[in-house]
Formats: C-alpha cells, sequence, structure tokens
C-alpha cells in the first residue's frame, strides 16, 4: 500500500513563502481534497509531492521510501499528476497522448487504452490534435492519459475546471470513486463539489495547512470564513449542506 507523507515542507521562490513548513499524512486510500483562497500553496504542494518542484527544505516519503531515491520510471507508475496547465511541445492526437501515458507502464492489459477512452468518452477523437480541442475536451484527454495506468497515487490540480456540468460531476465521482482502493488528491476550487464528494478536505491559507477534517464536520467549521475572508451562509438541501458567501468579513 502506497502512503504518501510531507516531513516540514519549506519552499521560497522570489523572497516569498510558498511552503512554510508544512507536514501531512496522506493513506493509501482515500478522497482528498485540497482547497484555500488563490496563492495558499495549493498547486505548488501537488508538485512537491509529485516530485516536479524540490523544496528547500524537508522531506516527502512514498511508503517507505524518499520520494527522491526513486527513479523517473518508478515514480512514473506509482504516482500520476494532472497538472492545471499543460501545453504539448508537439501537437498530438488524442490518441498518442493517451498511448504516451499508457508507455508510463510495461504491464497494462491489451484494451486499457480502449478502456479510459471509453470511460471519458473521447472515442470519435482519435484523431484530432491538441490544437484542435477545447478547454473541456484536453481536460478529459489529460485525465485518460494520467489514469490509463490506474497509478496509485493521483494529484490532481483543479480538474474539472474547465468542464461544463455534466462532465464536471462525472470527472468528480470518478475521481473520488478511485478513493476507495486508491488515493486521490484533488485541488478543487469549487467548495460544494470538495464538500460533496470527498471524504476529507484539506484548507491551505499562506503556504501552511489550516484545518485538515473530515468533509461532514469541516463545513460547519467557521474558521473557514477566516481563510476564505467571507462570512458563509450553510444551506441545507436533500443532497447535503451547501455554502453561500454572502458578504465580506469586516
Amino acid at each position: 500500500m502506497t502512503r504518501l507523507v510531507a516531513d516540514h515542507l519549506v519552499l521560497k521562490r522570489g523572497g516569498a513563502t510558498l511552503l512554510d513548513d508544512l507536514s501531512l499524512s496522506l493513506g493509501a486510500t482515500g478522497s482528498v481534497a485540497i482547497i484555500g483562497p488563490n496563492g495558499a500553496g495549493k498547486s505548488t504542494l501537488l508538485k512537491v509531492l509529485a516530485g516536479i518542484e524540490k523544496p528547500l527544505s524537508g522531506t516527502v516519503r512514498v511508503g517507505d521510501r524518499n520520494l527522491t531515491s526513486l527513479s523517473s520510471t518508478s515514480r512514473a507508475q506509482t504516482i500520476g499528476f494532472l497538472p492545471q496547465y499543460f501545453d504539448p511541445h508537439w501537437d498530438l492526437t488524442v490518441q498518442e497522448l493517451v498511448r504516451l501515458g499508457a508507455e508510463r507502464s510495461d504491464h497494462l492489459t491489451v484494451d486499457a487504452v480502449d478502456k479510459v477512452i471509453g470511460t471519458f468518452e473521447l472515442g470519435g477523437m482519435g484523431r484530432r490534435r491538441w490544437s484542435t480541442l477545447s478547454g473541456g475536451e484536453r481536460a478529459r484527454v489529460l485525465l485518460a492519459a494520467v489514469l490509463v495506468v490506474d497509478p496509485p497515487v493521483l494529484l490532481a490540480d483543479e480538474p474539472a475546471a474547465s468542464l461544463d456540468i455534466r462532465h464536471r460531476l462525472d470527472v468528480i465521482e470518478t475521481l473520488t470513486r478511485r478513493g476507495n482502493d486508491r488515493l486521490s488528491v484533488v485541488v478543487v476550487h469549487d467548495l460544494d463539489l470538495a464538500f460533496r464528494f470527498f471524504e476529507r478536505v484539506i484548507v491551505m491559507d499562506r503556504g501552511r495547512i489550516a484545518i485538515d477534517a473530515p468533509a461532514a464536520s469541516l463545513i460547519e467549521d467557521r474558521r473557514l470564513d477566516t481563510v476564505f475572508k467571507v462570512r458563509f451562509e450553510r444551506l441545507k438541501t436533500p443532497e447535503g449542506p451547501l455554502l453561500r458567501a454572502i458578504r465580506d468579513q469586516p
């Protein structure tokens, strides 16, 4: 089982502290949403956990091994990373991009690519090139390319931000279902999606973890109002509580 543990991460850039002595323990399974205001360090944290950014100090462990000790191949097979922004060097087709993702593993089933293409409704788009795709189509292609190897750990940075409502729900549900036997860690912009679908919610503020709790209990936590600098109204609905920002805090 693949646990992901960060110890005392510090990352600074241009005089700004992006991660400030941050520690975090993530189990081998579960669905975790990371939320917070702009500039809180959410994307930076994911990049450090994926091994893309190196912290000034601190460590990341995958299972019982330091992340830096893993080969690039082993890391790619263990941790799937979906960036917020992606622009391939070549104008590849959808089929080529998904197959490139599949090359991270040498033990996929013959139909693995076809299955993931079907899951994300890309069947009629195989020959289309990246430059012709909409933002939502690109997001689904990237998800397919990352999830084709079904990595034990998935780190996704706002994967549903550019999707229409139906595809947004489909993607979030797909990622949270993985939490039954894998680890899914997702930066989420929509707070209602975070509290509705994820088991655990981590709230970041100024490079630190301000709150870390089960979603069911956290939604009533008034520290949310402080972090986001608004006053939230908690609304009761048949599908669960919703948050509505009603005014700036004085």
